[in-house]
């Protein structure tokens, strides 16, 4: 069992580098913020336990987030090799990960960091905009829907996630690097960390991860 972290700021574009990453890499996405999301929407015990931080731009229990994370890895086969998006977000966090993968024989082989300035970051989070109905995303002036308000894919109303508001967002930009600034270290001691400039577009943040992963071979 393998993995790669994408690590990174809110707005860094985790998500959907990783979409377009395990389209070609071979590794199994798994998003524990989508995770955590599904619960909430479903109303799950651990859904209602973590809306309350969610919404406040605050991190999630570590404890909440390791069941879940278990609970995942669990049902993929011993010789997979997974990307996680935005996890680990603690050193305990990162420990516990580092058991789990090493009692079925394996490690994290790469911690690619995605740096993007703050007012970049502060600007494509609160210009996102959700399908209420099919999950599609879009940015009010990047990426905008033809009609204000309604999803191109199904018609569906576009809203804004509680936890994009620019004052949520300022927290949780300042969250991140209070609470991630040691676990950088952490994996940086390891000598694992891959910084990436994340700034600009999708397809040159995917080709330059891309060249670590080739450059590795099977690692």
């Amino acid at each position: 069992m393998q993995a790669i972290i994408l690590l990174g700021p809110p707005g860094a574009g985790k998500g959907t580098v990783a979409e377009a990453l395990e389209k070609t890499s071979g590794y199994i996405h798994v998003s524990t913020g989508d995770m955590l999301r599904e619960a909430v929407k479903e109303g799950l015990p651990v859904g209602l336990e973590a809306r309350s931080y969610m919404e406040k731009g605050e991190l999630v229990p570590d404890d909440v987030i390791i069941g879940i994370v278990k609970e995942r890895l669990a049902r993929g086969p011993d010789d997979a090799r997974y990307m996680f998006d935005g996890f680990p977000r603690t050193i305990n966090q990162a420990r516990l990960l580092d058991e789990v993968l090493e009692s079925g024989g394996g490690r994290v082989s790469h911690v690619f960091l995605l740096e993007v300035p703050r007012e970049v970051l502060v600007d494509r989070l609160s210009g996102r905009r959700i399908c209420r109905n099919c999950g599609a995303v879009y940015h009010i002036r990047n990426i905008p829907p033809k009609v204000p308000g309604k999803c191109d894919i199904c018609g569906g109303e576009l809203y804004q996630r509680p936890d994009d508001r620019p004052e949520t967002v300022l927290n949780r930009l300042e969250v991140f690097e209070k609470e991630t600034a040691s676990l950088v270290d952490y994996y940086d001691r390891k000598g694992l960390v891959r910084r990436i400039d994340a700034a600009h577009d999708r397809e040159g943040t995917v080709a330059e991860i891309t060249k670590y992963l080739m450059a590795g071979g099977s690692e």
